[in-house]
C-alpha cells in the first residue's frame, strides 16, 4: 500500500527527529512525515522529572535492548534502553544538560567531520537553548529548549561536593556549558516550570499545529526503499498493514545509535559480511554501518551520611505520595528536579589534554530503580571515564525487523579504559575525604574501604559498572573508509538518504548526549534545507593550566 509523497520522511521522533520535524516545517514549504514506533509521552511518569527511573525501565516507553555478553565485564549482559515514545530518549533520560568539552568537537573535525569543530557547533547550541540565567556568547536565551538549575541546590550536600572538589585542588566553574567545562559546579537540566522539557515538548508539540507536518505513531519502519542508488521512501508497518511512504526529496533516519544502523542494514546497506550472515541482500556496501559503537560507563560511590538530610528520608510510599501530589498541583518541590544538581569534570591524569571524567552528585544512596541502597541516610557520586578507546558494533541478525540486532560494546577492552576507572576510584576518594564532607561523611559502602589495589578495583568495576545510556558513533561522520555519512550528514554513495542523530558522532563527547544530539539536528536542518548556516563563533575557550599544578597523578 503506497501513501502520498512527502518532501521529507523523518524516521524516529526522538532527540533529533523532533528537532528536524520542527525546523523542516518551519517555513511552510515542505510536507514532512514523522514516523515513531512508540506513542504518546503524556504520562505523569515522563513529565514529572523525579520519576525518571520509571519510563526508562518500562517496555511501553523504551526499547529494552540488551548487549551480548561483555567479555571484559565478566560476560554480563548490559541493559541498553532506548526511547520508544514521542521525544525518544529525551522522554526517558535523566534530563542532564551537558554539551561536552570544546575539544570534543574539534576532535570531530580532526576525524574528518569538516566544520563540525566547536566554533561551528557553538552557534547551534545557542540557537537551541533558553538558558534560565540569560544569554551571552556561550549561552542562548531564545531557543525552544529550556535549561535551568533545578531547585538550585537547596540541600547542603550539593555545595559540600563543590567545595570538596576545590579543596582537593580542582577548579570551580560557574558554568560548565560556558567558557570552561573543567571544574566543580552546579549541574544543569532540561526542565521548564517543573516539567521535563523533552524535544517532544520543546520542538514537536509546537510543530504539530502546522498543516505541513504529519505524525504517525505506533508505526515501525522496516526498511528504506531504494531505486538503484537513490532512496525513494520507506516501508513501515502501521495497524497491522505494510505501508510505503515516498519522498520527493529525502529520507532522514533519526532512530538513534541502535535503530539507525539496524534500519540501514535491514535495507541492504552495510558490511557485506554482516548482511550475508543475516540473510539480507546487499544493496549498497558500506562497511562502517553499525561499527565504531561507543558508550559511557559509570559506577557510583555510596557513603553513609551522619546527618538526616538526604533523600533517603523521602522515598517511603507516603513521602512519595506527598511529593507527587505537590508536583501535580504546583509543579514544584522535589518532584520538579532530577536531583543531580552539582557535578564535576576533571582530568584522569597529567598529560590529558581536556577533562575525561564526569561526576554527578546525588544527595541520596539509591539504585537506578529508585529504591534505597541501604537502610538509613546516605549520598552517592556517579563517576565515569568518558573518553573510552574501546569500540563495539550493532549488527542485524536476520531480515526480520522484529529481531533485535546484536549489540556489543566491548566495554573496557582497552587497557587505557581500565586504567581510567582505577583513577575514578582513587580521585573520587580524594574528593570525598576533604574537610567539606567531614560533618556529613560516614562509612564508605561502595566500593568499600577494602577495595584498594588495581586488581581489587578492576574486579569491583567489572562487577558493578553500569551503562550511562549514551550509545553513539555507530554511523560515524567523516571521510575515511569506515565513515557512514559525510559532513553534510548524507549516507555515502547514496542519494536522498541521511542519518541525523547521535550515531553520526565520530567520537563520544565528555558528557551526556542529549544536548549534542539536539545541536547536531539543529545544524543538520540548515544543511538539509541548504539555508545560510550560522557564522562560526569567536568565543574563547578557557583551557586554564592550573590543573597541571594541582591534579594528582596517583
Amino acid at each position: 500500500m503506497t501513501e502520498k509523497k512527502y518532501d521529507y520522511v523523518v524516521v524516529g521522533a526522538g532527540s533529533a527527529g523532533c528537532v528536524l520535524a520542527n525546523r523542516l516545517t518551519e517555513d511552510g514549504n515542505n510536507q514532512v512525515l514523522l514516523i515513531e514506533t512508540g506513542g504518546s509521552d503524556r504520562s505523569i511518569f515522563i513529565q514529572m522529572p523525579t520519576a525518571l527511573s520509571i519510563p526508562m525501565n518500562t517496555k511501553k516507553y523504551a526499547w529494552q535492548f540488551e548487549t551480548q555478553p561483555e567479555p571484559f565485564l565478566d560476560d554480563r549482559r548490559m541493559h541498553c534502553p532506548r526511547g520508544k515514545v514521542l521525544g525518544g530518549s529525551s522522554s526517558i533520560n535523566g534530563m542532564v544538560y551537558v554539551r561536552g568539552h570544546a575539544k570534543d568537537f574539534d576532535e570531530w573535525h580532526q576525524h574528518g567531520a569538516t566544520d563540525w569543530d566547536y566554533r561551528h557547533c557553538l552557534p547551534y547550541f545557542r540557537k537551541a537553548e533558553s538558558w534560565a540565567f540569560g544569554g551571552d556568547e556561550y549561552r542562548g536565551d531564545n531557543g525552544p529548549l529550556a535549561v535551568n538549575n533545578g531547585n538550585e541546590m537547596k540541600n547542603p550536600l550539593y555545595t559540600a561536593f563543590i567545595k570538596a572538589g576545590v579543596e582537593a585542588g580542582y577548579m570551580e566553574t560557574a558554568d560548565y556549558n560556558g567558557c570552561r567545562q573543567e571544574g566543580f559546579g552546579p549541574m544543569h537540566m532540561t526542565v521548564k516550570n517543573g516539567i521535563r522539557w523533552s524535544t517532544a515538548n520543546a520542538y514537536l508539540r509546537p510543530a504539530m499545529k502546522r498543516n505541513n507536518l504529519t505524525v504517525v505513531t505506533h508505526a515501525q519502519v522496516h526498511r528504506v526503499l531504494l531505486k538503484e542508488k537513490q532512496a525513494t521512501g520507506v516501508e513501515y508497518k502501521h495497524k497491522g498493514q505494510i505501508k510505503q511512504a515516498l519522498v520527493n526529496k529525502e529520507v532522514i533516519l533519526s532512530a538513534g545509535s541502535i535503530g539507525s544502523p539496524h534500519i540501514l542494514q535491514l535495507s541492504g546497506i552495510g558490511s557485506k559480511s554482516v548482511l550475508d550472515s543475516a540473510g539480507i541482500t546487499v544493496r549498497h556496501e558500506l562497511p562502517g554501518v553499525g561499527e565504531n559503537l561507543q558508550d559511557h560507563l559509570e559506577f557510583y560511590f555510596q557513603f553513609r551520611c551522619k546527618q538526616p538530610i538526604t533523600l533517603n528520608g523521602k522515598i517511603d510510599p507516603l513521602s512519595k505520595l506527598f511529593i507527587g501530589a505537590r508536583w501535580f498541583f504546583k509543579k514544584d518541590g522535589l518532584g520538579a528536579t532530577n536531583h543531580f544538581e552539582s557535578c564535576g569534570f576533571i582530568r584522569s591524569k597529567a598529560g590529558v589534554e581536556w577533562p575525561d571524567m564526569q561526576y554527578h552528585f546525588l544527595p541520596a544512596a539509591m539504585r537506578y530503580d529508585g529504591r534505597s541502597a541501604f537502610d538509613g541516610h546516605g549520598f552517592q557520586v556517579h563517576i565515569g571515564h568518558n573518553k573510552p578507546k574501546s569500540r563495539g558494533w550493532v549488527r542485524a541478525v536476520s531480515d526480520n525487523p522484529d529481531d533485535h540486532p546484536d549489540i556489543q560494546f566491548n566495554y573496557l577492552a582497552h587497557e587505557d579504559d581500565r586504567e581510567g576507572f582505577r583513577q575514578c576510584v582513587r580521585l573520587t576518594r580524594e574528593v570525598i575525604n576533604q574537610p567539606a564532607f567531614d560533618e556529613y561523611r560516614g562509612s564508605e559502602i561502595q566500593p568499600g574501604e577494602n577495595v584498594q589495589t588495581d586488581e581489587e578495583i578492576d574486579a569491583f568495576v567489572r562487577e558493578s559498572v553500569e551503562s550511562a545510556y549514551h550509545p553513539s558513533c555507530s554511523c560515524k561522520m567523516g571521510a575515511d573508509d569506515m565513515a557512514v555519512v559525510d559532513p553534510q550528514t548524507r549516507v555515502r554513495g547514496l542519494k536522498g538518504l541521511r542519518v541525523v542523530d547521535s550515531s553520526i558522532f565520530p567520537t563520544i563527547p565528555n558528557g551526556n548526549l542529549n544536548a549534542p544530539t539536539i545541536m547536531v539536528a539543529e545544524r543538520a536542518a540548515d544543511l538539509i534545507l541548504e539555508t545560510d548556516r550560522l557564522p562560526p563563533s569567536s568565543a574563547e575557550v578557557d583551557m586554564d593550566a592550573h590543573w597541571q599544578e594541582k591534579q594528582r597523578t596517583g
